[in-house]
């Protein structure tokens, strides 16, 4: 692994712009969008990433500003509890709102997904420190090609890119970035498909 400047730089910027609470806000919009192809659609999406993805965001931001934790990526494991607790309850909380004011399926079934792989990243991160970056990478990834179908197989380059530029700075090992994609791809192949 090269340690110069620059493909730690580009690892930073890579782990920075696709980390997990952007992709997640991101693909609740685009799948937000699909589930109607009108402007309500976007609105169901702008609502579920608030709660799976702003709101814990934010939870990070501050606990990382008090001192809690060491960055926004919560690299440490042993400071995953609360961040990845406050995240399950944020995200219950809006797939609580869902149902109760009769979201579309596609949105409702995507919100659960997340809420299974999240689960079974905090199972996993109990003993070993899995790439939650490429865990939610993964399950973004497999959700788009169920939506749009393979022609956005390419996307698996991106989970890739996401898993080698977390090995780059040393956060994860390449097991640790493997095992992430493939837990979040298989928790939302299954739920997704299952529920939608």
């Amino acid at each position: 692994m090269s340690t110069s400047p620059q493909p730690i730089r580009l690892a930073r910027v890579i782990t920075d712009a696709l980390a997990p609470a952007y992709l997640v806000m991101g693909i609740l919009l685009i799948v937000g969008w699909h589930s109607t192809s009108s402007w309500s659609g976007l609105g169901w999406g702008l609502l579920a990433a608030l709660f799976c993805g702003g709101i814990p965001f934010a939870i990070i931001l501050l606990g990382v500003r008090l001192g809690r934790w060491t960055d926004k990526h919560v690299k440490v494991r042993s400071q995953r509890a609360i961040p990845l607790s406050a995240t399950m309850i944020s995200v219950l909380l809006g797939v609580t709102l869902l149902v109760l004011f009769d979201a579309p399926r596609e949105v409702f079934a995507l919100v659960v997904a997340m809420i299974v792989g999240l689960a079974a990243t905090m199972v996993v991160t109990v003993w070993w420190k899995v790439s939650v970056h490429t865990a939610v990478a993964g399950g973004v990834a497999v959700i788009l090609m169920q939506v749009y179908g393979l022609t956005l197989a390419p996307l698996t380059l991106a989970v890739a890119a996401i898993g080698w530029s977390r090995v780059a700075l040393r956060d994860h090992t390449t097991a640790q970035t493997i095992a992430g994609a493939a837990l979040g791809a298989a928790a939302a192949a299954v739920t997704f498909s299952f529920l939608r």
